[in-house]
C-alpha cells in the first residue's frame, strides 16, 4: 500500500457569501496510491457538522464544525478482496473523520462512518463541560455501487446520531479503483438527476417561484400567497415508550434580498432527537433543504411545582448553491406549561430566530416530557386561543351602544317636548 497524497497539494477553497453566519468551506480531495503508485481509492467531497454540546452551566449549545484549510489524510488504505478500504482525514484541533468501504463480487459500498470531535477546541466548543475527544460511529447511508463505477451525489445527505448532524454534498468517490484509472461510469444518488451539477438547487417543497420557461413577458399580477403548511405528527421514543409528542404545521420565512416562504412537508419530514428528564430536543429533517430543531428545558427543576418551556430553536437551510446557512436562538422563553401537561396553540405563532429567519407555527400541540400511554396530557392553551376574553368585550360594547341609543333618544325626546310651547 502506497502512502496517500493530495494531488493538488491543498484542499480547494470555496468562498461562501450572501447568507448569514456563513463559514468558509473546503472541498477535500484525496487520491490514495498503491505500491505501484496507481490510484486505488479516490474521493472529493464537502462536509460540515452540527453538534450540540453541554456547557459548564448545564445548558446546551449548538455549534458548527467545518473543515479547515489544513487537512491531513493519515491512515487511508486501498483495501482488497479481504480487507476493507479506508478513507480517513484529520483537521482542526484534534478532529477526524473516516469511512470504510467493503467489497463484494460485483459491488462496493460504504460501511461505517467514524467521527471524532475534540471539545478541547475552545474556538468551536467554548465552555464545554466535557473535555477531550468524543467519538461516534454510524452506519453509512450509501447504497451499493457497481465495481468500476464512480459514485456521485451533488445533492445533500444528512446523517444524525448522538447530538451530531453530519452534512455531505458534492460527493465523488470510487473505492477499489481498477487499473489505476478513475471510471467514467457514474452511479448517481437518488436525489440527483443524470444531468445535475453542483450548482443545482435542492428541491424545496411548496415554494412559489416564477416560471423560467415562458417566452412572452409574464403578466404583472400579484404573486400567489403561499398557503398555510400541512400539519404533521411527530414523536420520539426512548426504548419502546414514546417520550415526545408533537403536532404542528411549520413554515420558514427567510428575509434576505428576496423574501422566501418555505412550507415544511410532513410527508417527507422525519423526526429525530433526544429525551431527558430536564432537556428534550426534537429535530425535524424535511429531506431536501431544511433542518429545524426545538429544545425544551424544565424551569426550576428542584421546585415542587415545575414547568417546561421552549428555550432554543435552530434552523439549517440549504440555498440555491447547496451552501448551508445556520441560524440559532437559545434565548426563548415560550410555550411554557406545567410538567406532565402539554402545550397547545391553534393560532399562528412566530418565532424570531434572527433578523433573517422566522419560524411560523400552526395548530401546535406539543409535549416534550412525561408522555403517558402515547397520548397528549391535558393541554394548557395559549392566550391567542382563549376566546373567553371576547365575551366581556362584546357585552361591554353592546351595553355602551345601548346607553348611547338611550341618550340620543332622550335628547331627541326633550327637543320635541319643547317644540309646542311659547314664552309668555
Amino acid at each position: 500500500r502506497g502512502a496517500p497524497r493530495w494531488p493538488s497539494g491543498t484542499p480547494l477553497p470555496v468562498a461562501l457569501t450572501g447568507w448569514p453566519r456563513f463559514f468558509q468551506s473546503y472541498a477535500v480531495e484525496v487520491d490514495v496510491k498503491d505500491a505501484s503508485n496507481a490510484t486505488c481509492l479516490y474521493a472529493e467531497w464537502m462536509m460540515r457538522f452540527l453538534i450540540k454540546y453541554e456547557t459548564n452551566s448545564s445548558d446546551y449549545k449548538n455549534t458548527t464544525l467545518h473543515l479547515s484549510s489544513s487537512v491531513t489524510h493519515n491512515g487511508s488504505v486501498c483495501g482488497n478482496d479481504t480487507q476493507a478500504a479506508l478513507l480517513a482525514v484529520q483537521f482542526g484541533e484534534g478532529h477526524s473523520w473516516s469511512i470504510n468501504f467493503t467489497k463484494t463480487n460485483e459491488t462496493y459500498q460504504g460501511d461505517f462512518i467514524t467521527f471524532t470531535y475534540n471539545t478541547n477546541d475552545t474556538a468551536v466548543f467554548p465552555d464545554a463541560k466535557r473535555k477531550g475527544p468524543i467519538t461516534i460511529v454510524v452506519k453509512d447511508i450509501m447504497h451499493p455501487v457497481q465495481l468500476n463505477n464512480v459514485f456521485v451525489c451533488h445533492n445533500t445527505d444528512f446523517v444524525e446520531a448522538e447530538n451530531v448532524t453530519q452534512i455531505f454534498w458534492n460527493v465523488t468517490v470510487q473505492a477499489f479503483v481498477q487499473n489505476g484509472t478513475i471510471s467514467k461510469k457514474e452511479s448517481r444518488c437518488h436525489a440527483d438527476t443524470p444531468t445535475s451539477a453542483p450548482t443545482v438547487p435542492p428541491t424545496v417543497a411548496n415554494v412559489t417561484t416564477a416560471s423560467t420557461t415562458t417566452l412572452s413577458p409574464a403578466p404583472t399580477t400579484a404573486p400567489k400567497p403561499v398557503e398555510n403548511p400541512d400539519t404533521g405528527n411527530y414523536s420520539l421514543k426512548s426504548g419502546n415508550k414514546t417520550c415526545f409528542l408533537a403536532t404542528v404545521g411549520l413554515q420558514l420565512n427567510v428575509s434576505r434580498d428576496k423574501p422566501l416562504l418555505i412550507n415544511i412537508n410532513p410527508k417527507t419530514t422525519s423526526a429525530d432527537g433526544t429525551c431527558g428528564n430536564t432537556t428534550a430536543t426534537l429535530k425535524l429533517n424535511d429531506g431536501n433543504s431544511t433542518l429545524i430543531s426545538f429544545t425544551f428545558v424544565v424551569k426550576n427543576a428542584s421546585a415542587s411545582v415545575q414547568k417546561f418551556y421552549l428555550k432554543e430553536v435552530n434552523v439549517t437551510l440549504l440555498n440555491r448553491l447547496n451552501v448551508i446557512s445556520n441560524a440559532d436562538n437559545n434565548n426563548f422563553s415560550k410555550w411554557d406549561a406545567y410538567l406532565g401537561s402539554s402545550y397547545m396553540c391553534r393560532k399562528e405563532q412566530t418565532l424570531e430566530i434572527n433578523e433573517d429567519f422566522q419560524v411560523h407555527t400552526f395548530n401546535l400541540w406539543i409535549q416534550p416530557f412525561l408522555v403517558k400511554a402515547n397520548k397528549f396530557s391535558t393541554a394548557q392553551e395559549c392566550s391567542l386561543d382563549d376566546d373567553s376574553i371576547l365575551i366581556p368585550i362584546v357585552v361591554g360594547a353592546a351595553l355602551a351602544g345601548l346607553i348611547a341609543i338611550i341618550v340620543v333618544a332622550y335628547i331627541i325626546g326633550r327637543r320635541k317636548s319643547y317644540a309646542g310651547y311659547q314664552t309668555l
